[in-house]
C-alpha cells in the first residue's frame, strides 16, 4: 500500500493515455485534490511544447492534481518548487558517490552527469489575472529504463546502477519532498527560498548556453535566475537577456 503525506488522494492506473489529461478531466469535472495521478503505461505521454513523452513499463508516470488558489504567474513559481522536490526525491536514492552528479536544468529537468533522469510538465486551465482553475504538475523519472538517440542524452537510475527501485517506491518519497516544499514555499519562505535552492542544484551555471525560442537561437552565459523564475542570460554585448520560455543547451567552454 502506498502511504502518501496527510490530505493527499491517488489514483492508480494500469494504463491510461495520460496522466495529465486525467487531471484535466478531473478538474473539468470539479474535483479538488491535491490527487497524485499514476500509472504503469501511459499510451499518449508528452513533454513540453507537446513533444511525445516515451512511457515504457517500469518507470514513474505521475501527475501532480491540485487547485492552488494563485494566479497563473505565480502558479509558474510550482514548477521550481516541482524540480527541487524531485531532486531531493531522487537524492535520496543515489549513494553518496553519486549525488554530486545530480543536477537541475532550466527550467525543469533533472539531469545526472548532464544526462536527462526526469522531466516536469505544468499544464493549468485558467485566465491571466485570475486564480486558476487547476494545475497539473507531470512528472516522469527514468527508473527503469531511459530512451536512445534523442536530442538531449538520457539516462535511469537502473542505468546509473541502482536497478529495482518501483514507481511507487518513487512516490511515496516524490509525494513527501513535494509536500515539504509547497510547504516552504506557501507558509515559510516563499519563492525566494525555492529560488535559492534550485540555484544550489543547476547544472551550468556560470558556464556557456545556447537558448532556443520558437523563432530565434542565440548564444550566451547562463548568468541566473530572476525573482520570478525567468532564465537570465548574458549576451555578448554585457546585457542581461530574460527568457520566460525555451529550450536550453550547454556548450564547451573556449578553449
Amino acid at each position: 500500500m502506498t502511504t502518501l503525506p496527510q490530505g493527499y488522494a491517488l489514483k492508480a492506473f494500469a494504463e491510461i493515455d495520460s496522466t495529465n489529461e486525467e487531471a484535466r478531466r478531473l478538474g473539468e469535472a470539479g474535483e479538488e485534490g491535491p490527487i497524485w495521478i499514476t500509472a504503469q503505461m501511459q499510451t499518449a505521454g508528452r513533454g513540453r511544447r507537446g513533444r511525445a513523452w516515451v512511457s515504457p513499463s517500469g518507470n514513474f508516470m505521475g501527475t501532480l492534481f491540485l487547485r492552488p488558489q494563485v494566479n497563473p504567474r505565480k502558479a509558474a513559481e510550482l514548477s521550481f518548487v516541482a524540480a527541487v522536490a524531485v531532486h531531493d526525491a531522487v537524492d535520496g536514492l543515489l549513494p553518496p558517490t553519486l549525488r554530486p552528479g545530480l543536477k537541475l536544468k532550466w527550467p525543469n529537468d533533472l539531469l545526472h552527469d548532464g544526462r536527462k533522469l526526469a522531466g516536469i510538465l505544468l499544464e493549468s486551465s485558467g485566465i491571466a489575472g485570475s486564480e486558476l482553475a487547476w494545475l497539473a504538475i507531470g512528472i516522469g523519472v527514468n527508473l527503469a529504463q531511459h530512451p536512445d538517440n534523442i536530442e538531449f542524452p538520457a539516462t535511469s537510475l537502473a542505468a546509473l546502477g541502482i536497478p529495482g527501485v518501483t514507481p511507487a517506491q518513487a512516490l511515496e518519497r516524490l509525494a513527501v519532498a513535494f509536500d515539504a516544499r509547497i510547504r516552504q514555499w506557501r507558509d515559510v519562505q516563499g519563492f525566494a527560498a525555492i529560488r535559492q535552492a534550485w540555484l544550489t542544484r543547476a547544472a551550468g551555471l556560470g558556464g556557456p548556453i545556447t537558448v532556443r525560442l520558437a523563432d530565434e537561437t542565440f548564444d550566451g552565459m547562463f548568468e541566473g535566475l530572476a525573482p520570478d523564475g525567468a532564465l537570465e542570460v548574458r549576451l555578448q554585448s554585457g546585457a542581461i537577456r530574460h527568457i520566460s520560455a525555451g529550450d536550453v543547451f550547454f556548450r564547451a567552454p573556449p578553449l
